[in-house]
């Protein structure tokens, strides 16, 4: 089984790969177009020259590889994709041919948790309304509502909500997926250092969330991603 999460940034996307790594049965791919993305949009991201370096830039090198043989000769395939990197020249007719999952978390959140990495996030670096389009343009491919699943929801019920997502995917649910060593992985990608310090001192899931945090000084892009992160939080999978 091959199965692609999307998600935007900062939204426990790298813990999600962490606890499905743990599994034992399925190798993991950590943002497979990200070095595709920079190449194509040019931006000047943390890291750029050492992602380009080190990973795939052809977005076809990248489809060839997500459908191809699993690694290790695993049983199952976890990609980890992020919504904005699927910009216009990143082929999409692959998607169908997968198991799409949809991680979502309240913009709130996100933007908080962006803002303590890079300054002033745009629409287009947080990925809800990538997230949206993507789902829209799976649900239109394979004629089914894709699976969306919360963070939050996650966070308040790891064993609860793995297990439901699991049933859903059609795989057993393990209790291995709640612990992984603190530390990196070998498959991180080479954006790791900057951006997964507290996941990297973790082995779980943490717990329940707090209070929205304040994010009034970014109240035009809060608004604009909230209808987003609504839309599909009406299809999230609940116990």
């Amino acid at each position: 089984m091959r199965i692609a999460m999307w998600s935007g940034p900062r939204n426990l996307s790298t813990a999600m790969m962490y606890s499905f790594a743990a599994r034992g049965d399925c190798a993991i791919w950590d943002e497979p177009f990200y070095g595709a993305f920079l190449k194509i949009t040019g931006l000047d991201h943390p890291m750029r020259d050492v992602v380009l370096r080190e990973v795939e830039t052809d977005p076809e090198g990248v489809v060839e590889a997500a459908l191809g043989p699993i690694p290790a000769q695993k049983a199952h395939f976890y990609q980890k994709h992020m919504t904005h990197h699927m910009v216009t020249a990143v082929p999409r007719n692959w998607m169908a041919e997968v198991k799409n999952v949809f991680l979502i978390r309240h913009p709130a959140r996100v933007i908080a948790s962006y803002l303590a990495k890079r300054e002033h996030p745009t629409g287009d670096d947080i990925g809800f309304w990538q997230q949206a389009e993507i789902f829209d343009e799976v649900r239109a491919r394979t004629g089914g509502v894709p699976v969306v699943i919360d963070a939050s929801d996650i966070r308040q019920d790891p064993a609860g909500m793995l297990s439901a997502l699991c049933d859903r995917l059609g795989l057993p649910f393990t209790e291995a997926m709640l612990r992984w060593p603190a530390g990196g992985r070998p498959e991180d990608g080479p954006w790791a250092p900057h951006w997964y310090g507290s996941v990297w001192t973790s082995t779980g899931f943490a717990g329940p969330e707090g209070p929205l945090p304040d994010v009034a000084a970014e109240n035009a892009l809060l608004r604009e991603a909230m209808v987003h992160y609504e839309r599909l939080a009406d299809h999230r999978l609940c116990l």
